[in-house]
């Protein structure tokens, strides 16, 4: 099995980005939780599992993965229909399943990991007619039967960033500029038809508080409950000036002991770093997530075939959205929504289904194209 691979590019720097995120995590999360022991054991659990996870994959070929392509997919389909039939209800959304042994589990997050993985076989296996009309409607039900069980939750955020992510596959898999020159084109037009109806109140399958987060965007002061945590977490972050106020501080005014956020471990835990290791620790972190952006793409610019080139581009896109859009709801550069920060945000799913993903990274990278200059 490791016949082909050649440790001397192991990417150890990879590793190590990602275990620096996981420490501020772990960190942070007690910080958040005020000591909660059980939050951070599991917390901790879940980096273990994860590390585990992405080293042991990183020795498995990546094309053997690819083999069972169609059965990961099914697995994603049947896994989101499992959620909307048996799932849990928490705060009006249907997004987690008991799963024995394991617990609360949210399948979303693991079949974005599932989805890099088919449309990478997908496009690698029609590489030689990716530009006929066929193979990109078959790509788009690929896309679209997964996007509607996961809009139907409700979970517009994860159903953006997956979209955001299969496009970022879809660019790199050499798919002709009139695709894309002609998406574009119809996206624009749509999008602005979209905000105008939203505006006015016209669109009935977006629900009501999905409704309150975008427009409060637009109009701040009309809807500024809608507004309030994130204007608290801008506030939070702001507090924390150049070094911070420090963690486990227990002044009343912080975002954790005041009550003014209430998901500080999760959604808004940028505005505890933010306000616990200040400008120095927001900028950190930041510098960590482009580090670790990069060296996908690069991996990805020394893959052995297309199909390697696409699962690094699939993680680098996932991470890098996901990650901006997180960080751009706590300072209130996007509209509210719920998406966890990669590598530190409280849920096992999250930070498992990335590991998940960064194994097979690490994977391509093995195998990588040796070049002679």
């Amino acid at each position: 099995m490791f016949l082909d691979y050649d440790f001397r590019y192991f990417n150890f720097r990879l590793i190590l980005y990602m275990i620096a995120l996981n420490i501020i995590g772990v960190l942070v999360i007690r910080s958040a939780t005020n000591l909660d022991a059980e939050a951070v054991n599991k917390q901790l659990l879940g980096v273990l599992v994860g590390l585990a996870i992405a080293i042991g994959l990183s020795f498995i070929d990546y094309h053997r993965i690819l083999n069972f392509s169609i059965i990961i997919y099914g697995l994603c389909i049947a896994s989101l229909i499992a959620v909307l039939i048996w799932g849990r209800d928490v705060n009006n959304a249907r997004r987690w399943i008991e799963v024995p042994v394991i617990g609360q589990l949210q399948p979303s997050e693991f079949v974005k990991i599932g989805l890099i993985v088919t449309f990478s076989w997908y496009f690698m296996k029609y590489q030689e007619k990716i530009n006929q009309v066929s193979t990109v409607i078959i790509a788009v039900a690929l896309f679209a039967a997964p996007a509607f069980l996961i809009f139907e939750q409700p979970n517009l955020s994860t159903c953006l960033v997956t979209m955001v992510m299969v496009l970022g596959i879809v660019f790199a898999s050499g798919i002709s500029y009139r695709w894309i020159m002609g998406t574009l084109a119809v996206t624009v037009p749509v999008v602005s038809t979209f905000i105008y109806l939203l505006l006015n109140g016209m669109i009935p399958f977006i629900k009501e508080y999905q409704a309150g987060r975008i427009l409060a965007w637009f109009y701040p002061e009309q809807y500024g409950e809608a507004r309030y945590q994130q204007n608290n977490s801008i506030i939070a972050i702001g507090s924390g000036q150049l070094r911070g106020k420090g963690l486990y501080n227990t002044t009343i005014a912080s975002v954790k002991n005041g009550n003014f956020l209430s998901e500080e471990q999760t959604d808004f835990i940028f505005a505890v770093i933010g306000e616990e290791l200040g400008f120095i620790g927001c900028v950190a972190v930041i510098i960590l997530f482009l580090l670790i952006v990069y060296e996908c793409l690069m991996m990805a610019g020394r893959a052995r075939d297309l199909s390697g080139k696409l699962i690094c581009t699939g993680m680098a896109t996932l991470i890098a959205f996901q990650a901006f859009s997180n960080i751009a709801v706590a300072t209130g550069i996007f509209p509210n929504t719920g998406l966890p920060l990669p590598f530190i945000s409280y849920g096992s799913s999250s930070l498992i289904s990335i590991c998940l993903g960064m194994g097979l990274v690490l994977n391509v990278g093995l195998q990588r194209e040796t070049r002679h200059y």
